[in-house]
Order: C-alpha cells, then sequence, then structure tokens
C-alpha cells in the first residue's frame, strides 16, 4: 500500500512544478531600463524622506533644549521661600534619619560582638 501513495506524491509533485513553471512564464518581467529607473525612484524617496526626519529631528531638539530653558526663566517659580524651607528641613531629616540608622546598625554590631564574647567566655 505504501508503493502507490509515494507514485501519486511523485505525480502530484511533477505536476506541481510543471504548474509552476507555467506561471512564471506568465509572468511580466521589467526590462533593465524599467528596474533601473524603479530602483532610482526608491532609492531617491528613501533619502528624502531620511533627510525630512533628520531635519525634524534637529529642530525639534533645539526647540526643546532652547525653548524649554527659556520658558522656564520667563515663568515664575510657584514655591515659596517658607515651601522651600519645608524641602530644605525635609531633606534635613532624611539624612538625619539615614545617620541614626547607621548608628543603630553599629550598636547591634556591638551588641552582637558582646553577646559572642560572653558565650566564649562561659564555655571556657
Amino acid at each position: 500500500m505504501a508503493k502507490p501513495e509515494k507514485k501519486e506524491n511523485k505525480k502530484e509533485n511533477k505536476k506541481f512544478f510543471k504548474d509552476f513553471k507555467a506561471e512564471l512564464k506568465k509572468v511580466n518581467w521589467p526590462t533593465a531600463k524599467q528596474l533601473v529607473n524603479n530602483t532610482t525612484a526608491v532609492i531617491t524617496i528613501v533619502l528624502i524622506t531620511a533627510l525630512i526626519v533628520f531635519v525634524l529631528d534637529l529642530a525639534f531638539e533645539a526647540l526643546n533644549t532652547y525653548g524649554i530653558n527659556k520658558l522656564r526663566n520667563l515663568v515664575p517659580t510657584n514655591t515659596s521661600t517658607e515651601e522651600q524651607v519645608e524641602l530644605d528641613e525635609a531633606n534635613t531629616t532624611d539624612e538625619v534619619n539615614v545617620e541614626e540608622n547607621e548608628n543603630i546598625q553599629e550598636v547591634q554590631d556591638v551588641e552582637e560582638n558582646v553577646t559572642n564574647s560572653e558565650e566564649q567566655i562561659v564555655e571556657e
């Protein structure tokens, strides 16, 4: 039974490739001149588009760099001196908290060393 199936597959493959070849003959292939013209047109359009994107990128970057900074200088700041003092105090508090945490860690380390030393003395 396996042999007839292989023969059918071979016939189908031959038919497929014959049909494939027949379809390729129907294709309207471009001439060399048309191919060069189309390729030139595509490359030109790609280069023009790249140039436009590059110019826009530079323009927006310059606008962002200079325009935003000028706007920041023109617009008065909304933070009053009281708010600025509160912000400074908050930053100082954060620094103090960090120092306190470091001191607590040092105390815990010392306590741990003392406990270890006491255990060693008891064992001796």
